[in-house]
């Protein structure tokens, strides 16, 4: 279903009843640390004012970080219920002897302070993956997030997550469920080891919006097959990869319990703010400085649709072309043609499109003339799309991904040290 959405701020505090803080309490120090060095936040609480119906999808990684099992222990104790999130960026706490011991004292100090059940914690981590997590900074934050929570400072909280990525990431939307005005705000993490898995690391959503926990899990689990598990950036899928979405009922609407309408009117709404997410995750990707988003069009069905719309912004050789401006369309075919999908290739067209006009590039699955200088100024933008036409039937799938730079070799050589 697809609505009109009116477009807001606010992020998670977007929807009634949800405070924030975030704040740096040094779980790394950088190596050039003075006294007059300004810190950007580390840590960061997000609380909702009533216990929160709570859905959550994790990574399908072997390996997982201790907060995500810490996490889903505390819900399935609570019956899907929280009031309270803490976040830490630049330390994964993944791979240690006493990660668990950790991520559950992350969420005794939230609850000893708060006043709350610990089982209504729950605790998400990022960054560097088998170094040990020091709780000394952490229990002195406590007090401070839990002091400084209020119901405006939702980029406090989003600028605490980020570990490379260059820029915050929020979106949030108001829709109407019957007569109750509701909204879904969330904010997102993500710039490198992303790729479809449910990628990403962090993201958060809350929603002041009636829903029961089954529909809740139902739709979270739903959209996100078709927004973050749509994303690549580098191949690698992280071992904290996390979505929380957290609905607390102060709309006031009548609590959707079953399908129909307004779950749909839902689903829509969730929809819109995880398929923003997912693109300014994808734009942010470690070293670039191209987006690439790929449609697939004329699919029998969503599946086949999504499979090559994926393997198309997954292909490193499609990246590394897009990153040097070369129409290189046989390398989009050669992706199409690997997809764990079935097709007649020879039906396939294919179109490169930015802001600066469109070319065909392939038709019937072979290439056919085209200006190497329009294509030229075409990739000049830093958002190019492509469009795959498999010309079989009416469905339709989008997958975002990013160039393949230099920077991103850089990036990674160093990230530990």
């Amino acid at each position: 279903m697809k609505l009109d959405f009116k477009y807001i701020d606010g992020g998670i505090c977007a929807a009634q009843g949800y405070k924030a803080s975030g704040t740096y309490c040094g779980i790394k120090r950088p190596a050039n640390d003075t006294p007059d060095t300004k810190h950007k936040n580390d840590i960061c609480l997000f609380t909702s004012d009533v216990p929160a119906t709570t859905a959550a999808v994790y990574t399908q990684n072997k390996v997982k970080g201790a907060p995500l099992i810490v996490t889903k222990e505390h819900l399935e104790k609570t019956g899907g219920k929280a009031v309270a999130v803490i976040a830490n960026s630049k330390n994964a706490n993944t791979c240690n002897s006493d990660g668990v011991e950790k991520a559950q004292k992350m969420c005794d100090l939230v609850a000893s302070e708060l006043g709350i059940p610990c089982e209504q914690v729950i605790v998400a981590s990022t960054g560097v993956i088998g170094q040990v997590l020091p709780i000394e900074p952490i229990e002195a934050a406590v007090p401070v997030l839990v002091k400084g929570l209020c119901y405006n400072k939702n980029l406090e909280a989003a600028t605490a997550i980020m570990t490379t990525d260059t820029v915050k990431k929020e979106f949030a939307v108001e829709f109407k469920i019957g007569d109750a005005t509701c909204k879904i705000g969330g904010m997102a993490k993500g710039s490198g080891m992303i790729h479809p898995n449910m990628a990403t690391t962090l993201n958060f959503i809350t929603t002041d919006c009636a829903i029961s926990r089954d529909m809740l899990q139902a739709a979270l689990s739903e959209i996100v097959q078709i927004t973050y598990n749509c994303l690549s950036v580098d191949g690698d899928t992280s071992t904290n990869d996390m979505v929380v979405l957290m609905a607390n009922g102060l709309a006031l609407n009548d609590e959707i319990t079953c399908e129909g309408e307004e779950y749909e009117i839902f689903k829509s709404a969730l929809c819109e703010v995880m398929a923003n997410l997912t693109k300014m995750l994808a734009k942010d990707g470690e070293g670039a400085t191209k987006l690439i988003v790929c449609t697939c069009w004329g699919a029998k069905d969503v599946e086949t649709a999504t499979e090559v719309a994926k393997s198309v912004v997954c292909s490193n050789l499609l990246k590394c072309a897009i990153f040097g401006e070369d129409a290189n369309w046989g390398r989009i075919l050669c992706a199409v043609g690997y997809a764990d999908a079935d097709f007649d290739i020879n039906k396939v067209d294919v179109r490169i499109l930015s802001e600066f006009g469109e070319i065909e590039v392939c038709k019937n699955g072979a290439g056919v003339d085209f200006s190497e200088e329009k294509a030229a100024e075409i990739l000049k933008s830093d958002e190019i799309s492509i469009h795959v036409y498999l010309n079989e039937g009416e469905r339709c799938a989008t997958a975002w991904g990013c160039d393949l730079t230099y920077d991103y070799v850089k990036i990674n050589g160093d990230y530990r040290t």
